[in-house]
């Protein structure tokens, strides 16, 4: 149910009128909800401006939340909803702090003494619009969430695929957890770059952190080698545990002539035989 211009006009009026009265009554509904994790100056000038916001937008005639009058009161209830989001606070905590709205209206009104029958239409009206509010409010909340929940995830992934550098011309990456394609990407992405940064010709892949190599696991691991040796650098794979080896032989999958070792010690003393080799042709 939409707001009629009358409508817009008394409510806009009311919180004119009874402004401390409601915002009073506002801020202590949404305090009771928050458990003193909001200071109360705080959440008083958080109320001072919604009431501020919605007053004005009525003022101007606002029916539906839509509506272009509505533009300054949908971005301070977004920024709202973004500021209880980053500070960890619940969806519903944070509709609540505009759902409250109709109790502090409805208290006002139940104080004026006002009993006329329209009275009664107007304030349903009313409660839509602010439900409008809350929904709005919401959507902005849940949005802010996913936002800071994708960035906290490439976070993680990142620093779950460290390139560590062993020893001169040596660099290890040890694989922990399950390799899905996103994380396959970011670890082709790293490996490459620090072989680029550090001129590395061996670099050794440890998968003694991966639970289980299946077929999708094993082609992510096969990519990445044959990626490295388009960089000119040699990849050997240790942390072939005994289960993992009979699951690659079940699978019938072939790493060729890629180097495999059982441990990351025993990869590494291969590097180093290797490399020693070199340098006595040398």
């Amino acid at each position: 149910m939409a707001l009629s211009s009358d409508e817009a006009g008394r409510f806009a009026e009311l919180l004119k009128e009874r402004e401390d009265e409601i915002v009073s009554t506002w801020a202590e509904r949404v305090g009771s909800t928050l458990r003193g994790r909001l200071s109360t100056a705080e959440l008083h000038r958080q109320t001072v401006d919604l009431h501020h916001a919605v007053q004005g937008a009525l003022s101007d005639g606002l029916s539906e939340l839509s509506d272009g009058a509505g533009g300054e009161l949908r971005a301070l209830l977004a920024e709202l909803s973004g500021s209880r989001a980053r500070q960890g606070f619940t969806a519903t905590e944070t509709a609540v702090s505009v759902f409250a709205l109709k109790d502090a209206v409805l208290a006002a009104l139940d104080h004026a003494g006002d009993e006329r029958p329209e009275t009664l239409r107007d304030y349903v009206a009313f409660s839509s619009f602010v439900d409008q509010a809350a929904l709005h409010t919401f959507d902005s909340f849940v949005r802010t969430r996913e936002e800071l929940i994708a960035d906290q995830a490439e976070q993680l992934l990142e620093l779950s695929t460290p390139v560590v550098r062993l020893w001169e011309g040596v660099v290890a990456l040890p694989l922990v957890g399950t390799l899905d394609s996103a994380r396959a990407q970011v670890v082709m992405e790293r490996l490459l770059q620090t072989l680029v940064d550090t001129g590395s010709p061996y670099a050794i892949i440890d998968i003694t952190g991966v639970p289980a190599v299946d077929t999708q696991v094993a082609q992510h691991i096969l990519k990445t080698v044959v990626a490295a040796r388009l960089m000119g650098a040699d990849c050997i794979i240790s942390g072939i545990r005994p289960q993992i080896a009979q699951t690659i032989v079940a699978l019938g999958i072939e790493f060729g002539d890629i180097a495999t070792k059982a441990s990351l010690a025993d990869a590494l003393r291969h590097v180093l035989k290797l490399t020693g080799m070199k340098r006595q042709e040398r």
